[in-house]
């Protein structure tokens, strides 16, 4: 069968909920069967909101431009980068990442109120928490089950540098 589409799922949310999507403050639309394959420009319709879109079949991040964005959930996915997530640069606090297919850190920097990140099991393998130390709120990460920590972990190392690397921190795995 073909993907649910965005404005598919929210109408299916609509229905059960009662509410408007438009004035909601959490909108979930994890689990959809047939699963999420895109983010397309329906988002818009729901600007102010704590957005859970886990357990599809999303690739990338597209079409945030409009939404005002505190929370987003996008764990077991299949999303490979960080891209397009620039659109909430500014108003991001949480992203649930985790259980998705991203190698590379590149375009996280661009999240500046970023508080919470959680990205376990993912594919990172290299230390670029240069770029994570670029986000002056970061303070809780989980990093369980990527390649580079599973690496660094049995040896001991893994708190150590992470948390040298990230003094600000106040929570790691």
């Amino acid at each position: 069968g073909k993907a649910t589409t965005i404005k598919e799922a929210l109408t299916k949310w609509e229905e059960k909920t009662g509410e408007k999507s438009s004035e909601a403050t959490v909108v979930r639309l994890y689990g959809q069967i047939p699963p999420i394959e895109k983010l397309d420009s329906t988002l818009g319709k729901i600007p102010n909101c704590k957005l859970c879109l886990s357990t599809n079949c999303i690739d990338k991040i597209t079409n945030l431009g409009e939404l005002n964005l505190k929370i987003l959930s996008l764990g077991r996915n299949n999303i490979k980068a960080f891209t397009g997530l620039d659109a909430v640069g500014d108003t991001l606090e949480e992203l649930w990442i985790s259980y998705n297919l991203i190698e590379k850190m590149k375009g996280v920097h661009l999240m500046k109120k970023l508080r919470v990140l959680y990205m376990s099991n993912n594919l990172v393998k290299d230390w670029e928490f240069s770029k994570l130390a670029d986000l002056p709120c970061l303070v809780d990460l989980v990093f369980v089950g990527n390649p580079l920590e599973e690496k660094h972990s049995p040896d001991g190392t893994w708190m150590d540098e992470a948390t040298k690397r990230l003094p600000r921190l106040t929570k790691l795995d």
